[in-house]
């Protein structure tokens, strides 16, 4: 087995970590109601990751201390907050992973929710082995399998190159706004940061970028075939309306492929996004203590905490696609602090020297991802406060958008200067 390829199935747990119910059912959602409209926001989603996925593997191989500590070592007051942050964003991804992977299981039968209980299970006791080898190796099949279905079925949507071209134009169409935020939420996945920190001990920065960008790569094709598909659904969108549309091109058994996508897009992120918190705290607040390796009991009790609470939410009668979407939205909204913290470091050179740190272009860039987060959250929150204040409606369109970019601007400002001083 090539060095490449080891590399490549090590991180496929990146891919499979954004590859869940989330992205399926927000993908599929985007096509359904946009076609190829939105397809900005899924293109600018990959680079993104890219970017700050392999800032986080190449700050801890430089640095050689994982992604949380380095973040929290002189700020200690932010090491509870940043990960009570990032665990309650892996809360909310780990109710819609078992709320998709049940919808899969219905798909196939007559299934009752309490069918929730075995998928925690197996997850769970795949979380005990302990084993990274283990755990990847069964997601990169997983991701593999669900991939060659959705990319079968993309090539029968009719689409035009005018269509390509005018859906790289950034442009928030109206009502988009939340799955907007959803498909960047559910594609770059901030808890993800951690995780390819806590994968990239033990690689050089050669086979470190040749997997994550390979794995990244695969995984938003993947992507892009599922919001394909997603334009092939007629009328209102759910997943039994997903699963008629796809018969065409599956001779009559969408429902049954559709079925076993969603489940083992559930099952596999239902792994990662426990994982991921666990390795979150033992990077923020565990530092070097035994209790917070990977068998140790804190670790246990974090990634436990989160396949529970998640597993009781999902056992209550919430709707799965509405859930899937909130939830994919909350993380595109803590993304940007935890970007925030992870560029400060990266330039800091007390904690990087060399080849490790961003070149002035990297920063430039890093910066405008942050920004278009910031963005993107700001329009948010502003439906949501329409909604709640009803004299927030007079605010015209363009003076919201207004105000949103002048926040926007002077917040990358602030963030630039910042660099400036610590480098």
């Amino acid at each position: 087995m090539s060095k490449n390829f080891r590399s490549l199935l090590l991180w496929s747990i990146i891919a499979a970590a954004f590859i869940g119910p989330g992205t399926v059912t927000t993908a599929a959602r985007v096509g359904h109601g946009y076609g190829l409209g939105l397809l900005w926001a899924l293109v600018f989603s990959i680079l993104a990751t890219i970017v700050l996925q392999e800032a986080a593997a190449r700050l801890t191989l430089g640095a050689g201390r994982p992604l949380g500590e380095i973040i929290g070592a002189e700020n200690h007051k932010w090491n509870t907050f940043l990960f009570a942050a990032v665990a309650l964003g892996c809360g909310a991804y780990q109710a819609g992973n078992l709320l998709g992977a049940l919808a899969g299981l219905q798909l196939l039968g007559d299934v009752s929710k309490w069918w929730l209980l075995l998928l925690g299970v197996i997850a769970g006791g795949l979380l005990w082995s302990g084993s990274t080898k283990i755990i990847t190796r069964s997601l990169a099949l997983i991701v593999a399998l669900m991939g060659i279905v959705f990319v079968w079925v993309a090539f029968g949507a009719e689409t035009l190159p005018q269509e390509w071209l005018a859906g790289l134009v950034p442009k928030v169409e109206e009502g988009s706004a939340l799955l907007v935020v959803g498909l960047i939420g559910t594609t770059i996945v901030p808890y993800n940061l951690f995780l390819a920190s806590g994968l990239s001990k033990g690689q050089d920065l050669k086979e470190m970028r040749t997997g994550l960008l390979l794995a990244i790569v695969i995984g938003g094709g993947i992507t892009l075939a599922i919001l394909l598909s997603g334009t092939l659904v007629k009328g209102a969108f759910g997943f039994p309306e997903l699963a008629s549309a796809l018969d065409g091109r599956l001779a009559g058994r969408g429902g049954l492929l559709l079925g076993i996508g969603l489940f083992t897009a559930g099952l596999s992120s239902a792994i990662t996004a426990p994982l991921a918190a666990a390795i979150a705290g033992q990077s923020l607040v565990g530092k070097n203590r035994p209790e917070w390796g990977y068998q140790g009991r804190y670790f246990r009790y974090t990634w436990g905490i989160i396949l529970l609470a998640g597993l009781l939410f999902a056992l209550t009668d919430v709707q799965p696609v509405p859930a899937i979407i909130a939830a994919q939205a909350l993380n595109g909204l803590i993304l940007p602090l935890v970007a925030v913290f992870l560029l400060l470091k990266i330039n800091d050179p007390k904690v990087l020297t060399g080849v490790y740190r961003n070149p002035a272009w990297l920063n430039i860039l890093t910066v405008v991802i942050v920004g278009v987060t910031v963005f993107l959250g700001l329009h948010n929150i502003w439906s949501a406060m329409t909604k709640v204040f009803a004299n927030l409606s007079t605010v015209t369109d363009n003076t919201r958008f207004m105000i949103n970019f002048a926040v926007t601007g002077l917040a990358c400002l602030a963030l630039l200067m910042r660099i400036r001083r610590i480098t």
